[in-house]
């Protein structure tokens, strides 16, 4: 593999207004509309220079959201600071940020829609 695995993700969603409102919140971000046929897609911004994946928020029918095995990390300078955003934005934060030794730190949240996230920020951009 001459790339870093993961390309593109999705979370599924039910309350697509709702999950909106929530990462953008959380994220200080805007989410655009992709048009695709049969489903409702809001991706994430992209860098197409930057490293790493991007991704959107997906509404189809007869896909749940929540309770899923797939978890997504989130790159952030200070994870602490996107997790202290989660509860106003009416999701839950499960572990506050806390360190991952050499890799940095993370918090795991969920959001609006029973989906937990991670938060990740590495070492040399935080002050402990």
């Amino acid at each position: 593999m001459n790339n870093n695995p993961v390309c593109w993700f999705e979370i599924y969603v039910q309350d697509m207004p709702r999950a909106k409102r929530f990462y953008e919140t959380v994220f200080q971000t805007t989410l655009t509309r992709l048009e695709t046929p049969d489903l409702e897609m809001w991706a994430f911004p992209m860098q197409p220079e930057g490293t790493g994946a991007t991704g959107s928020l997906v509404k189809m029918q007869g896909v749940s959201s929540g309770a899923n095995s797939v978890l997504v990390y989130f790159s952030c300078a200070d994870c602490a600071v996107e997790a202290s955003r989660v509860a106003a934005a009416g999701g839950q934060v499960h572990k506050e940020k806390f360190s991952i030794g050499q890799y940095g730190f993370i918090a795991l949240v969920s959001d609006t829609e029973g989906n937990m996230i991670g938060l990740h920020s590495c070492i040399e951009q935080v002050t402990p």
